[in-house]
């Protein structure tokens, strides 16, 4: 068939891709979303300082952040269900030493080792969602679905204690149960083919300096917003106690209510869908954003710090879901939503150190001014990048109404 080449197309969501695909996300930024308690248990096992604690953690993340950018191209093609097995089995391996506590070597080793392993998980995952149709909304689902599993780990894990084994055991235990259904697994579009059309197809879908240029800089904008969303996080506590008298609980409910509205934030996205396109709702939430930023380091109530921090979150968590929906439709394959949260993860370990920086040399006025102007500043980058992805996502969608049988190259053999 000559004329399928064109008509690539993504695969509608079932129950089984939901599973694999989530799951793999919620394995991957696991770590990065019980992070406070992993600490805990590090300092306790090993008898160490949260500093000490926190760098093992810092190269728990990094090795996540570096695998996934270094499988990324594995992940695009038929290798992507290998990718994810071999990930989670690291993940299982490396957090399960460390949740036995064989001794400090061993427990940091493992700790390295299973953040590496849950780099192949976001890489799979990453690219799998690019697979499914209707980015906005897919990107959504998993953000929704990952706040809600991440919410119920957070309860659990205190009442189990925090020790080495609720908090990497837990992560080993959820691992090894995904690894169960990664054979559910969306393949990339591309894979259906047969040896013979691949050639085909390749020429066809190869990407254009244009694309390859909007691939690369959405990746790097991405990883530039985030060294100025989690610089706010992580100074939001010591900010708040020093210029609003944010006391501990009041920090305490800023995070519970914030998750609430990355939950309200996820759901709204899923109900819009792709309605709305996302060049605007990027333009319009990242302006926004960057002026919660700057409220934030500028606000002397702890009242109206807590409501600019909530909102400020809300919209950061519908502005991240955007830009993996963004990265997912510029490439089926996954090329360029597969080390998505990799970048993400390598701003995100700077932002401590940058934003620490940007705080004592320029006050909290200065540092808001500086973040706020990041968010305004890669807007309109962002905007013309989202806009390409539409263009691509209704070429495709024509292509395939233009060949019936089409859809018959998007089914892989034997999978859900």
């Amino acid at each position: 068939m000559t004329n399928a080449p064109g008509a690539v197309e993504r695969l509608p969501l079932t129950l089984p891709r939901a599973v694999s695909t989530f799951g793999l996300a919620v394995i991957g930024l696991l770590t990065a979303n019980v992070l406070p308690f992993m600490i805990i248990a590090l300092q306790e096992a090993l008898g160490t300082g949260a500093t000490e604690a926190g760098a093992v953690m810092t190269g728990s993340l990094l090795a996540t952040a570096l695998t996934c950018l270094a499988v990324t191209r594995l992940a695009e093609g038929r290798r992507r269900t290998l990718v994810a097995r071999v990930g989670l089995a690291v993940t299982v391996v490396g957090y399960g030493v460390a949740a036995l506590g064989l001794g400090p070597a061993l427990t940091i080793a493992g700790v390295i080792v299973g953040g590496a392993g849950a780099g192949g998980a976001v890489a799979s995952s990453g690219a799998a969602l690019a697979a499914l149709r209707n980015p906005n909304r897919i990107s959504a689902v998993s953000g929704l679905v990952n706040r809600g599993i991440v919410t119920v780990v957070l309860a659990v894990i205190p009442l189990l204690g925090i020790t080495l084994g609720s908090a990497f055991g837990l992560v080993a235990g959820m691992a090894l149960a995904v690894l169960f259904v990664s054979h559910w697994l969306p393949a990339a579009p591309l894979a259906a083919f047969d040896d013979a059309e691949r050639p085909a197809v390749a020429a066809a879908a190869a990407p254009s300096r244009a694309l390859t240029a909007a691939g690369i800089g959405i990746l790097a904008l991405f990883a530039l917003w985030a060294v100025g969303e989690d610089s706010l996080w992580a100074l939001a506590g010591a900010m708040g106690a020093d210029q609003a008298g944010l006391d501990d609980a009041g920090l305490g409910f800023v995070l519970s209510a914030s998750t609430a509205g990355g939950l309200l934030a996820s759901i709204v996205l899923i109900f819009i869908g792709d309605r709305l396109g996302r060049a605007v709702p990027l333009l319009v939430l990242l302006v926004l954003g960057g002026g919660l930023k700057l409220a934030a380091s500028l606000a002397t109530d702890p009242t109206v710090l807590t409501i600019v921090l909530i909102a400020w979150n809300t919209v950061y968590l519908a502005v991240f879901l955007l830009f993996i929906a963004t990265a997912a439709a510029l490439d089926a394959n996954g090329r360029w939503s597969g080390p998505c949260l990799g970048v993400y993860l390598i701003g995100s370990s700077f932002a401590p150190i940058v934003g620490a920086w940007l705080a004592e040399t320029f006050g909290y006025a200065g540092f808001g001014w500086t973040i706020a102007i990041i968010s305004w500043a890669i807007a309109v980058p962002v905007v013309l990048i989202a806009r390409l992805s539409s263009r691509i996502e209704r070429r495709e969608r024509a292509a395939a109404e233009a060949v019936p049988d089409a859809g018959a190259h998007t089914l892989e053999a034997g999978r859900p």
